[in-house]
């Protein structure tokens, strides 16, 4: 799912929830192309159509003029890359927060990560996704976690063999990393993605 807005759709989403804060009703496709200076109400409707399958508003009843519901969101602060650095100590460095839908996670995450490289391609990570992550220091086998060992943050999936962790990617061209477990530390559990951010 991609839940990253464009800019005129995050002033449209913004428009919705402020008219729905003050005059606590939603407002109408008109009100917006007047808003926003659109000559057809299709250019409205598109942008709340991209809105609605995004997962921030939906339709309550189709064919009434004030028909949006807002869905509750939650914003994400990109703290850093998964490639180096500690998530922990990069929180103080957030890039941007990202609005994503409550719904969109079966876990609640605390930040984002951005991926650098192409370890965990078979599990759908890709370079430049930015994966949502839920800070905690404990995980089980086969959970993808990010973890830090010699000053490095990498995420891959978690295996435990006679002691140590093994770090396991998700592409063959890969080694699994196999380090002592007292030289690694969980950082947080993997709970999906955001394309495109």
């Amino acid at each position: 799912m991609n839940a990253e807005l464009t800019k005129r759709q995050a002033e449209i989403l913004a428009f919705i929830r402020g008219q729905v804060a003050q005059e606590h009703i939603s407002p109408t496709v008109r009100e917006i192309a007047s808003a926003f200076g659109f000559r057809s109400p299709k250019a409205v409707t598109d942008h709340l159509k991209a809105l609605e399958r995004k997962g921030y508003i939906r339709s309550r009843q189709p064919g009434r003029s004030r028909n949006i519901e807002l869905i509750q969101g939650i914003g994400l602060p990109i703290i850093g890359r998964v490639a180096a650095g500690s998530p922990v100590e990069a929180i103080e460095n957030t890039e941007r927060v990202v609005e994503v839908p409550e719904a969109m996670f079966r876990l609640r995450p605390d930040y984002l990560l951005r991926v650098r490289g192409d370890s965990m391609i078979n599990a759908g990570i890709f370079d430049n996704d930015l994966i949502a992550v839920k800070k905690q220091s404990v995980a089980d086998p086969g959970q993808i976690v990010v973890a830090r060992h010699d000053g490095d943050v990498t995420v891959k999936e978690l295996q435990i063999d006679n002691g140590e962790v093994v770090l396991v990617p998700a592409n063959e061209a890969y080694q699994p990393i196999r380090i002592p477990a007292e030289h690694v530390v969980i950082e947080g559990l993997y709970c999906g993605l955001v394309r495109g951010g």
